[in-house]
């Protein structure tokens, strides 16, 4: 299980991470301890890849990695102290617009960012770790 945090400032611009194993730009997250709640395993995963701690909202969405078998929850944050570094599990720390964020992800981060800010939450969808697989009617 993976948690990963859709951080929303106050002007509406949202906190991403240039990965350093692949050179993407994602959401801050990642695997889940097996002692902590989701809740605290998105804290502490913001804070270490971008020195940025949160207040976790809500559940927005779960994604689920067909081809890896990974299921993602995804929690809406916001900042609460802390300033923007890089990690070892990143190059790069950016406040992107929600226009940038389409164009610097892939599609199915892109969505997380995106269904976070919608007001429709938690979205459910599968993805094959490429392209949204799309449901069937």
């Amino acid at each position: 299980m993976s948690v990963a945090g859709v951080v929303v400032r106050d002007d509406g611009r949202l906190l991403a991470i240039r990965r350093a194993d692949n050179g993407h730009w994602e959401l801050p997250g990642g695997v889940l301890e097996l002692e902590e709640t989701p809740e605290a395993g998105v804290r502490r995963e913001v804070w270490e890849e971008t020195g940025i701690h949160v207040e976790v909202d809500e559940l927005t969405g779960v994604y689920k990695n067909t081809t890896r078998g990974i299921v993602a929850l995804v929690f809406r944050c916001k900042p609460s102290g802390g300033t923007e570094r890089t990690s070892s599990e990143s190059t790069a720390v950016d406040w992107l617009t929600p226009e940038e964020v389409s164009e610097r992800m892939s599609e199915v981060y892109a969505i997380r960012l995106l269904d976070a800010l919608d007001g429709n939450a938690p979205h459910v969808r599968s993805h094959d770790g490429k392209r949204l697989l799309r449901n069937p009617a």
